[in-house]
């Protein structure tokens, strides 16, 4: 097992866009500017919110909050519908500023991304340098800001991009990690969701510190195959590297009902459309899956999923509304009264694993 000091340091920049989508409304609209402003559903539908501005995150609204939950914090807020078109435009504008200092970018989504800077193109040299040099270009080039983490690895650049938000510029050295890993409370860790941190703090595990007093087999025991990942990343041993052009590992699509529903004839009607979105993105990407898998979110926002691998690839919506068929019917949600449906078609490629996060968060395709 390697230690904190016998991996190769690297130079590891996280950019987050602060507040992307509504940043990108107040930017463009003057009279949002100021104001708390929620992209997503109107606070008279079934939506939910996609981004809050740093104005409407002050009454405690957040991304994933239904539309009408947002609107009872603050009815004075602005509700406007996403243009995913400007954010992709934005996006791409952002990863252009990227590119002029290397070519190790490997995107997360629309608004963040890893940049591995360990040899630049510029010669700049300094990871903090490069870092404050992209945030002052996206700034005067395109009037919206980022935060910026900067360290030896993925695990701590990420966590630091979200220390000094907005517009920051957080700089974690190879002296100051160890320190830092233990005091970073266990819901922060990289695949701590609210189950999994229910179940450390039940153990009394609060903090890296804590986390660091098990041993491997013991967290092996307790949390699978992800104890040895929390093993190796409390000591700050994170030795996954910058992927450039990661490829897309899944695509999907889903919508919620107007009103909460267990018809048939209804939830057939909107996975057929939601089959056609899907087979439309793959088509864009070129791309055939294996594995189809059904979202159901219930009335009390209950999630469960069913899947089924096929042995040849698919990418046809016919096939993919049946196979959504099938695993419906096999949910037997009787009476229950369901709320949204999903479809993801994954497995693109034989050497590809699907991990389910522990907690959703909104995501977008690039």
């Amino acid at each position: 097992m390697p230690d904190e000091t016998s991996i190769a340091l690297r130079k590891i920049i996280h950019i987050d866009m602060d507040a992307f989508y509504a940043s990108v409304e107040q930017r463009d609209f003057p009279e949002y500017r100021g104001k708390p402003l929620v992209v997503g559903g109107k606070p008279d539908s079934r939506g939910v919110v996609s981004t809050a501005s740093y104005e409407a995150r002050q009454y405690g609204i957040r991304s994933a909050m239904p539309s009408s939950k947002a609107y009872q914090l603050c009815p004075s807020a602005i509700f406007v519908y996403p243009r995913f078109d400007a954010y992709t435009t934005a996006s791409k504008a952002i990863r252009e500023i990227f590119s002029r200092y290397t070519d190790l970018i490997e995107p997360l989504s629309l608004d963040e991304a890893y940049l591995d800077v360990t040899v630049d193109k510029l010669g700049i040299g300094s990871a903090i340098d490069i870092a404050q040099s992209i945030k002052d270009a996206i700034k005067n080039e395109l009037n919206l800001t980022a935060s910026a983490g900067v360290s030896t690895n993925k695990f701590v650049a990420k966590v630091a991009s979200d220390m000094n938000k907005p517009d920051g510029l957080t700089f974690i050295g190879p002296s100051k990690i160890k320190a830092f890993m233990e005091k970073l409370p266990v819901e922060k860790f990289f695949g701590v969701g609210k189950v999994t941190a229910a179940k450390m703090k039940a153990m009394q595990i609060n903090t890296g510190a804590d986390l660091k007093k098990l041993t491997e087999s013991q967290l092996v025991a307790q949390f699978g195959k992800s104890g040895r990942f929390y093993y190796k990343i409390v000591r700050g041993i994170d030795e996954r590297p910058v992927r450039a052009n990661r490829e897309a590992k899944s695509v999907g699509a889903e919508d919620t009902f107007s009103e909460d529903t267990n018809e048939d004839s209804v939830m057939h009607d909107l996975l057929k459309q939601i089959s056609e979105t899907v087979a439309t993105r793959l088509e864009k990407h070129q791309l055939s899956g294996k594995t189809v898998t059904l979202k159901i979110k219930f009335a009390d926002f209950k999630l469960i999923t069913r899947s089924r691998s096929f042995a040849t690839p698919i990418n046809k919506a016919e096939v993919i509304y049946a196979e959504a068929i099938k695993l419906l019917d096999e949910a037997a949600i009787g009476t229950t009264q369901v709320r949204l449906l999903g479809i993801t078609l994954s497995r693109f490629y034989d050497d590809v694993v699907i991990e389910k996060p522990e907690d959703n968060q909104l995501e977008f395709e690039f």
